[in-house]
């Protein structure tokens, strides 16, 4: 699943084309993706002015001039399309069109129209259309934590999370509730870099790491947005290319591979915590 810096990415890529853009000739070729569209969700898009396009967590927002948000959740192979062109190219081939295309719409921005689709093979995306004054009272939205990088995000915030927790750290911080958009690749990464252990109580972690912890979050997904996200499968950017800090993991994906820390001479591991892989170095790693 794209995580925080590929839904970012997408958001920029779009950003250009949809901010300010007159919705017409809104088309649905599905009832459903993992949720039924909402009823009447082409009337409901259909002339509406896109205000501008946020990102919560791994939502995609955008308020419309009618008093709704249109919210778009990429899933697994989600993706919005640019004049019948892919926003980037996978490793792993996806259909965009046909069948795939679950629905399209005419973007008029300065007098130039852009045709955009949302494609997604799997259909683990959905979408739907909230009061904008009830966005962030919503089921989606209501129990998420702080943006990782918003100022609600602090090392701080992370000890008054994890207070008393016996829950080991990493699947902590997968946790939504604790931070919204945090994803498996990037928190291996962060911690990593920061040199906590993933095996170690989530409530054992000093106040002073967690606020390297922190800053090494902010960090690493900064860099990875900078870098067009990870390429893993069936992510693409939004500008035709392929996301390249994949090059740059220092644990993620290397089991069995020597540590890359100066005077470590450790060999990376991987075990499995809530369903999901950990890569992580013994050596620089200690509980």
């Amino acid at each position: 699943m794209p995580e925080l810096p590929e839904v970012e990415t997408v958001r920029r890529g779009l950003e250009p084309v949809l901010t300010g853009a007159r919705l017409t000739r809104v088309r649905q070729n599905r009832p459903d993706l993992r949720f039924p569209f909402p009823d009447r969700f082409v009337e409901r898009l259909e002339g509406a002015t896109v205000e501008r396009i946020d990102r919560r967590a791994k939502y995609l927002l955008m308020p419309l001039s009618t008093g709704e948000t249109w919210v778009s959740h990429l899933g697994m192979t989600g993706r919005f399309t640019l004049d019948g062109e892919q926003l980037g190219e996978f490793e792993e081939a996806a259909p965009i069109a046909g069948k795939h295309e679950h629905m399209s719409l005419c973007a008029v921005r300065d007098a130039v129209t852009t045709r955009v689709g949302f494609a997604d093979a799997r259909r683990f995306g959905f979408m739907g259309l909230i009061p904008t004054a009830e966005v962030e009272a919503h089921p989606w939205f209501a129990a998420l934590g702080p943006e990782p990088l918003g100022n609600g995000f602090s090392g701080a915030r992370l000890a008054e999370a994890f207070a008393g927790r016996k829950q080991n750290i990493k699947v902590s911080l997968l946790d939504q509730r604790n931070v919204a958009g945090l994803g498996n690749i990037y928190v291996c990464e962060a911690l990593y870099r920061a040199r906590v252990s993933p095996l170690v109580a989530a409530g054992k972690v000093s106040k002073p790491r967690l606020e390297t912890l922190a800053a090494v979050v902010r960090d690493v997904l900064n860099e990875a947005i900078l870098a067009g996200g990870s390429t893993l499968k069936d992510f693409a950017n939004a500008d035709g290319g392929q996301g390249y800090f994949q090059h740059r993991f220092d644990v993620y994906g290397r089991e069995g591979q020597p540590c890359l820390a100066e005077g470590c001479s450790g060999v990376i591991k991987r075990t499995v915590q809530g369903g999901r892989s950990t890569f992580w170095c013994p050596g620089c790693q200690r509980r």
